[in-house]
């Protein structure tokens, strides 16, 4: 929370303080004087505050002092007895006050007589029990205002730790991602020096946005779309005409979307790896769409599993695509993958609504 945001929360609970005691002190007034008693202001401050008033040393005895020193330290026994002293001295001077205001002002000639009221006992009992209400009430708003602290404390220490698990993830995204890309130049060196210093050029492209772009917590999706344009360029160098590549970008130009830089790239990376056969035909589809507030990630591929041998890499990539969904989109995107038996191909589709992302990315 900013400095700006506390000082203005602290306006507002002075306000409310200020009008709820308010409302304390000139009900009585207003009560009284519907009722027939022609009080005077001086009239009301000797005799009729004096209820509200003890009222409002209570509660500000209870919500400064004695709740954060003993009741937030555990010291419970001492916090009730330390309030029972506190409202027995505050009853009886109360009522100590009354009789010496009533005993020197006693009626003028032409009011009626006065009528006997209840016992003395019911209103020591009445005050009694509304100021253990206002210890309560004291100590219901104190623990109310302490909870939204420690919920805000909370939320920043989830939010510090989302962070450092994003960049933890950045961190591992970039050496898996170059250690795959280098693999692929590796293979190329071998039989087409010429197609492998092609592929260092595109790498180069590459490697600026990883370096640069990627220390970003949101990059413009059209940024995005071309180096994931650059990056399918690397990968169709190493092809062989048996590999049908097809490519839909339909984004439109100048959009105003913003995603998580390399969100996508494990998903291609998995199609190249998985979708190719050096055997047999093979085929990879990648669609990316964009409609109001979502951009719509479609990839299918022919499904060539490799075997343990030919595996390169750890594996984490779709680990670490689900972990950066759920920490930057939390139930803000839908992502199927699975394999079509039947047509022996693989599909992921992602759809991410990007107004929704987490702001602590």
């Amino acid at each position: 929370m900013t400095l700006q945001q506390q000082t203005r929360l602290k306006i507002i609970e002075a306000m409310i303080h200020l009008i709820g005691w308010g409302i304390v002190f000139g009900f009585p007034f207003l009560m009284m004087n519907r009722s027939g008693f022609n009080l005077s202001w001086p009239e009301y401050l000797r005799h009729g505050c004096i209820v509200p008033l003890s009222f409002l040393i209570i509660f500000y005895a209870n919500y400064c002092y004695l709740i954060p020193r003993y009741l937030f330290t555990g010291r419970i026994k001492r916090y009730l007895v330390l309030n029972v002293i506190l409202i027995v001295c505050i009853v009886a001077g109360a009522h100590l006050w009354q009789e010496f205001f009533f005993h020197h002002n006693p009626p003028r000639q032409d009011d009626k007589p006065i009528r006997m009221g209840p016992p003395r006992w019911i209103f020591l009992l009445r005050d009694t029990f509304s100021m253990i209400l206002t210890v309560g009430l004291s100590a219901a708003i104190k623990m109310s205002h302490r909870w939204a602290q420690i919920e805000d404390a909370r939320r920043e220490a989830e939010q510090s730790r989302t962070e450092a698990e994003l960049k933890n993830l950045r961190n591992q995204m970039n050496p898996h991602f170059l250690l795959n890309t280098l693999n692929n130049i590796y293979a190329l060196i071998a039989f087409d020096a010429d197609k492998a210093q092609n592929a260092v050029q595109e790498l180069s492209k590459l490697l600026r946005h990883v370096l640069y772009d990627n220390q970003q917590a949101y990059v413009p999706i059209d940024q995005e779309m071309d180096f994931i344009r650059n990056y399918i360029e690397l990968m169709r160098i190493r092809l062989s005409p048996d590999v049908r590549v097809e490519t839909c970008f339909d984004i439109a130009p100048g959009s105003p979307a913003q995603i998580a830089p390399l969100i996508f790239i494990s998903l291609i990376e998995n199609a190249f790896k998985h979708g190719i056969s050096p055997t047999e035909p093979s085929y990879i589809s990648i669609r990316f769409s964009e409609t109001p507030g979502q951009v719509h990630c479609d990839i299918v591929n022919s499904y060539h599993p490799k075997t343990q041998a030919d595996k390169s890499g750890s594996g984490i990539g779709l680990e670490q695509v689900k972990k950066r969904l759920e920490l930057l989109y939390p139930r803000h995107y839908d992502w199927q993958y699975g394999i079509d038996e039947e047509k022996k191909e693989y599909y992921s589709r992602l759809t991410i609504d990007y107004n929704n992302k987490n702001a602590s990315a």
